[in-house]
């Protein structure tokens, strides 16, 4: 999830139709048909349409501002909508499937330093631009760049939560008076994410298997030094912002600054998949599901024609729940009719 400057320049790379995708030159694409949807009948389809909707005035593009408009006009079956005026497009890029979920977190802080509350939760820096190297996160915490600028959004207790914050891009922050702090991503440090999972399973801590953010987070109470130093060892840090402007009761605000809905919301690749779109999701594994979901959001690790992240909630509930989530399955973007046969043009 990205900054304001970053949100912008994703979005319109994102909408300014197929030749902005480079990955879809290489991408196998097949236009399919609603019946090839597996449980598409069965779905909410009122539940999808009424999420789109929140993003599509923001689609500023002549194949999408009609099929806005109509949908917002639209008084029948949500079906019927996407049936008249979509087309199914599977995108292919010949990696595996893979769906993961994510998050917003809620962790304790504080406005004003304290022993309990010591970790800071910083704001981009004005010197550093998006798209750049810049520090790493060990030359960040251990270093004296960002000291006494006056960068601290708040404080919090706790290095590993902040970090688990930070991959998640957005969260909050509850203070003793039982306000919030609600944090958007403000940018990152131009590193990529190095899994703190993975680095345990390198080091032979534990096997693929037994890595969850629960584990990680036992391993760091129960070994302080060793924990720090495996903190350090992902070389990304994100910056926050304040967001004042969403209620208490909404989800945070995605890659389209527009607040993101649980369980209807994907974070794609915009090299595949472009942000506003509906996309059909089979997910399978332990919880399989089928169901009209968004495309409202990106991240850093989404890269790929057939990978997403599924967007689960607020809280240590959605945070448990979407730690669990790693299955394979399908994902079908639900394209305009002009725009699709424009990625697969016939004969």
């Amino acid at each position: 999830m990205g900054g304001l400057a970053a949100r912008a320049l994703i979005l319109a790379l994102a909408l300014a139709g197929p030749a902005a995708a480079a990955g879809l030159d290489e991408a196998k694409v097949t236009i399919l048909s609603f019946d090839d949807l597996t449980g598409w009948e069965n779905d909410d389809h009122a539940a999808a349409l009424t999420v789109f909707l929140e993003t599509c005035a923001i689609l500023d593009d002549p194949q999408w501002q009609p099929i806005c408009n109509l949908g917002a006009a639209h008084a029948g079956p949500a079906r019927q909508f996407f049936e008249l005026f979509f087309r199914p497009v599977l995108i292919e890029d010949g990696a595996d499937p893979l769906f993961t979920a994510y998050y917003e977190p809620e962790i304790l802080g504080a406005r004003q330093r304290s022993a309990r509350f010591a970790v800071p939760v910083y704001r981009k820096p004005p010197e550093l631009v998006p798209g750049t190297l810049w520090l790493t996160r060990e030359e960040i915490e251990t270093g004296d760049a960002l000291k006494g600028r006056g960068l601290e959004i708040a404080w919090v207790e706790n290095p590993v939560e902040l970090q688990f914050l930070q991959i998640q891009g957005s969260g909050r922050i509850r203070l003793a008076d039982g306000s919030v702090i609600r944090l958007g991503y403000g940018g990152s440090n131009g590193h990529s994410y190095s899994s703190l999972g993975d680095e345990l399973v390198r080091r032979g801590v534990y096997d693929r298997n037994q890595v969850s953010a629960p584990v990680i987070r036992s391993w760091v109470r129960r070994n302080p030094a060793e924990g720090a130093d495996l903190l350090l060892s992902n070389p990304s840090y994100v910056f926050f912002r304040e967001v004042g402007q969403v209620p208490a009761d909404r989800g945070p605000l995605g890659a389209m600054n527009r607040s993101i809905t649980a369980h209807r919301t994907l974070a794609v690749d915009p090299e595949y998949t472009p942000l506003g779109a509906p996309v059909w999701l089979e997910k399978r594994g332990k919880h399989p599901f089928d169901r009209l979901m968004v495309a409202q959001d990106t991240g850093s690790r989404i890269k790929g024609a057939q990978r997403a992240d599924i967007f689960f909630g607020t809280g240590n509930e959605a945070g448990r729940l979407a730690g669990q989530v790693r299955d394979t399955g399908r994902m079908v973007a639900i394209l305009p009719i002009q725009r699709a046969y424009a990625l697969k043009p016939e004969g």
